[in-house]
């Protein structure tokens, strides 16, 4: 490599064909880490979202058929941006050296003498057919496959492609980037000898919510995308083991495939649901009608922290007054150890299992998560007199330490933060994206109307939509607002609450 001054990084990652849980580990942690992103069209929003947010991200990609920079152009930017010391990652639809032009931005990188790594993804050619059901090889119908570009280089003054050779039944094709040009595809596969009747498939945004598929054969295929109205992003897939397709389909088969799912809770509690909406097959749409803020008045937490030694019991009514309580802890520069002898309930199993990631495991977890739960499992194990410290949000119920107190313990209540609702221009657009509303407390619910405009125009962007939420609480919450509820989760979790959904949409409920 020629030798230059001191400059950053170029990684050129493949982002797969779409899915996040497709990405690599080195992927992840490449694009967590990076200062500028250039990304194309096919890198989905849910992976260019692990890049960090003071990270410096520039679009690069081809959006109908226009460009929104040549390639000499994202040559020159990623080299002027290392040059500035920076981690560049340049994100790539599937894998950087697969159709991706990787190869002549590798080239470039070394003639200018930046230092640079490929990052492998795994290529829509193998993950898309997988997606829908269509093995590239198996026993009975194809021992080889071949990929090939279905959009050759225009400058070209004849195809690269050996139709004759192609033209093979023993072989599955895989075609890239062959919408535009699959009739004549078809016509040159038919004229070089495969049968009319050879089993096709085309296959639309592969491995995401919104996939289609449609199957034909090598004289119909052409037609039929025309008539499905399928476009780009899309691969072919030609030779017999397209015809299993409706034996083994499986991803767009699950219950909640293609549903839009609005997300209420708070943004930075949305990434997990999120991911668990994208397993299942639904697309989630993060809309938080709640944010999460300090308390207007932090004197009583820091009384209470002080004398922690106190307290018999210790009771956290959600993750976030875990989150609270171990930030209060780490501004006094103590930790778990200063929880001592005192017993710790909470209020369900996500906030068990925050409170186990600071290492401590909560003595008292309800099986079913609500205030009047906890709050009799503490006063079956605790004494009258008893010091009890409640951490919870500022407007929470008063039913847990009403109780509490009507048992002869001492309560001290420490409003841990507050929920606010933040300012979302885009609200009503996304809710009316959505086929489904999820509300996890009754907060969201209040947050939803009130971005919404009031209980009015929340009713009637509801309407014909479906209605999930986590507990009675919460539905009790919506029927107040004039809601309808039409899923309770019987588990009051997020995993709770899709096995809920899903079971609607199977028709099991």
């Amino acid at each position: 490599m020629p030798k230059s001054s001191p400059t950053g990084k170029v990684f050129l990652v493949g982002a797969g064909p779409g899915d996040p849980g497709l990405l690599t580990l080195r992927a992840a942690a490449v694009l967590r880490a990076a200062d500028v992103l250039l990304y194309d069209a096919l890198a989905s929003d849910a992976v260019v979202a692990f890049a960090p947010p003071a990270c410096e991200r520039i679009f690069v990609g081809k959006r109908g058929g226009e460009h929104a920079m040549a390639q000499s152009d994202i040559e020159a930017l990623m080299i002027a941006k290392a040059r500035e010391c920076a981690r560049v990652v340049r994100l790539k639809g599937g894998d950087p050296f697969v159709f991706g032009r990787g190869g002549e931005e590798a080239q470039a990188l070394e003639t200018a003498g930046i230092a640079f790594e490929i990052v492998p993804g795994i290529s829509s050619a193998l993950a898309v057919p997988a997606y829908a059901g269509i093995p590239l090889t198996h026993r009975d119908y194809a021992a080889s496959f071949t990929v090939l570009t279905g959009h050759e280089d225009p400058t070209k003054a004849a195809s690269s492609h050996d139709w004759e050779k192609l033209a093979d039944a023993r072989r599955t094709l895989v075609i890239l980037m062959g919408v535009g040009n699959l009739r004549e595809i078809a016509e040159q596969l038919v004229s070089h000898g495969l049968a009319p009747a050879t089993p096709a498939a085309i296959v639309q945004d592969g491995t995401r919510p919104s996939q289609r598929t449609v199957i034909g054969t090598l004289s119909t295929i052409a037609g039929d995308a025309v008539t499905a109205g399928i476009a780009a992003p899309a691969i072919v897939v030609v030779g017999g083991v397209a015809a299993l397709r409706a034996q083994l389909r499986w991803f767009d088969r699950t219950p909640l495939f293609s549903k839009r799912v609005l997300i209420t809770r708070t943004g930075h509690q949305s990434e997990l649901f999120a991911r668990e909406l994208l397993a299942r097959g639904a697309e989630p749409i993060v809309a938080p009608a709640i944010a999460i803020e300090p308390p207007d008045e932090s004197s009583a937490g820091d009384g209470a922290l002080s004398a922690l030694e106190s307290f018999a019991w210790i009771v956290f009514t959600s993750q976030n007054g875990v989150d609270r309580f171990f930030e209060m802890l780490a501004a006094r520069d103590a930790d778990a150890r200063a929880i001592g002898a005192a017993r710790v309930a909470a209020i369900g199993e996500r906030t068990a299992a925050r409170l186990g990631e600071h290492g401590v495991r909560a003595d008292a977890v309800p099986q079913e998560f609500v205030a009047e739960e906890v709050a009799r499992m503490v006063i079956d194990r605790s004494r009258v007199g008893d010091r009890v410290l409640v951490y919870r949000a500022q407007e929470a119920r008063d039913v847990l330490p009403r109780m509490l107190d009507e048992a002869g313990r001492a309560v001290t209540v420490v409003a841990a933060y507050k929920t606010v609702v933040p300012n979302d221009p885009q609200f009503a657009a996304k809710t009316a994206r959505a086929d489904v509303l999820t509300f996890t407390s009754a907060s969201t619910v209040r947050g939803f109307a009130h971005l919404l405009g009031g209980d009015t125009a929340a009713m009637e962007a509801a309407r014909g939509k479906c209605v999930a939420c986590i507990g009675p609480i919460t539905a009790r919450a919506l029927r107040d607002a004039g809601l309808p509820v039409d899923v309770i989760a019987d588990r009051y979790t997020t995993a709770g609450l899709l096995d809920a959904l899903e079971a609607h949409f199977a028709g099991d409920s």
